[in-house]
């Protein structure tokens, strides 16, 4: 029987960890806050989530192979049932599975299932136990899903190609940026207390690296890539920002090359626009990347780029100066910019940062939630 009090709009953001969330998925929130949605996010932790109304705690790994992935399906199927989500999206790989497997059913009472991709994977050159792993499972979930949204251009083509089961399938590029944070200006005075205050001279040529430290993230070549440079000038240094997750490999092998002055591990920050601003040059070595953020901001900042070429970094720097495939180029193109001070990738990148800016992303997104 109808009593006249209406549905509240509900929707569902799944996760494996927290950060992820505050780290990529906050505009979007805002977004459904306000438009009325009451906001639910399901992630292995109860931590409270800014914008957030519920938080859902479950038994998620990020390992495929953890059983405590079949019992995080179970928790949330309970949920799903008692709240009749209108709109559910899925992020991270396991945060994907475990929810479109949980929203199976629901679907059919009109519960809406999005999944964010935040980059494959499987792609062009992926070792071959990740086409056998998870290509089959990807195709297989993509029955399960509504609106399947890819966030570069070779994984758009190839989710278009082969996830037909999939009705909807969208590309955004990316999660956005405020492109206006990484814009402003230290004085000169304020660049050298910075410097001096992480045990770096103003002479000294600084490479910064934004991202967890993982066997992804490949921060191993840029170690030993500085070892290389370090045999042309002792004005080398090499910034590592981000969080350990690789039990501390990477400072082992800092020490067994004996570069521990030349190498700093800052951890986590949260003052990424002013690393930038005191740096010469931002670099990157990740294997595999979905459209990656620290060089958009490193774009923003009208900072140099020298990345190993991986799909999402193409997708940026249009295969122009900054891509390399090996430490030789790597080497030649950081002492290039040493040399001279400037690579043209600045000029190229930066022309069309508007499409990643948080707004026109979040304009598009709030598209796609209101079909």
């Amino acid at each position: 029987m109808d009593n006249g009090k209406k549905h509240s709009k509900k929707v569902l953001f799944v996760a494996t960890v927290d950060s992820h969330i505050e780290l990529f998925h906050l505009p979007f929130l805002d977004w459904f806050k306000r438009h009325g949605y009451e906001i639910h996010v399901a992630t292995n932790t109860d931590k409270p989530i800014r914008l957030c109304d519920k938080k859902i705690k479950l038994s998620i790994k990020r390992s495929p192979l953890s059983p405590a992935n079949l019992q995080a399906i179970r928790q949330l199927k309970k949920h799903i049932r008692r709240e009749k989500y209108d709109i559910i999206q899925a992020n991270t790989p396991m945060g994907g599975v475990v929810a479109r497997l949980a929203a199976r059913s629901f679907r059919k009472r009109g519960t809406r299932v999005i999944y964010m991709a935040h980059g494959l994977h499987f792609y062009k050159g992926a070792p071959r136990k990740n086409w056998l792993i998870f290509y089959p499972v990807e195709k297989y979930l993509a029955r399960y899903t509504d609106t399947l949204i890819l966030i570069n251009r070779e994984d758009f083509s190839l989710a278009k190609e082969r996830f037909v089961s999939c009705s909807d399938v969208q590309y955004v590029p990316g999660v956005g940026i405020d492109g206006k944070k990484f814009q402003r200006h230290l004085t000169e005075a304020q660049k050298h207390d910075f410097r001096a205050a992480l045990g770096l001279r103003d002479d000294d040529f600084i490479m910064l690296c934004v991202g967890r430290l993982d066997k992804n993230k490949n921060q191993g070549f840029l170690i030993s890539s500085t070892k290389k440079l370090l045999e042309d000038s002792d004005k080398y240094h090499l910034v590592l920002v981000g969080p350990d997750e690789f039990d501390g490999k990477y400072q082992k092998q800092v020490q067994t090359l004996g570069i521990e002055d030349h190498v700093h591990f800052l951890g986590f920050r949260k003052d990424i626009a002013d690393l930038l601003e005191i740096s010469d040059v931002a670099v990157s070595a990740s294997l595999r990347e979905g459209l990656p953020v620290n060089i958009l901001e490193a774009m923003a900042a009208e900072k140099p780029v020298v990345a190993i070429r991986n799909r999402g970094v193409v997708d940026l720097l249009s295969g122009k100066d900054g891509i390399v495939d090996d430490m030789d180029s790597f080497v030649r193109n950081i002492q290039l910019i040493r040399e001279v001070g400037y690579n043209s990738s600045v000029s190229r990148a930066t022309e069309n940062l508007e499409k990643y800016d948080t707004i026109s992303i979040v304009r598009r997104m709030g598209v796609i939630y209101g079909q």
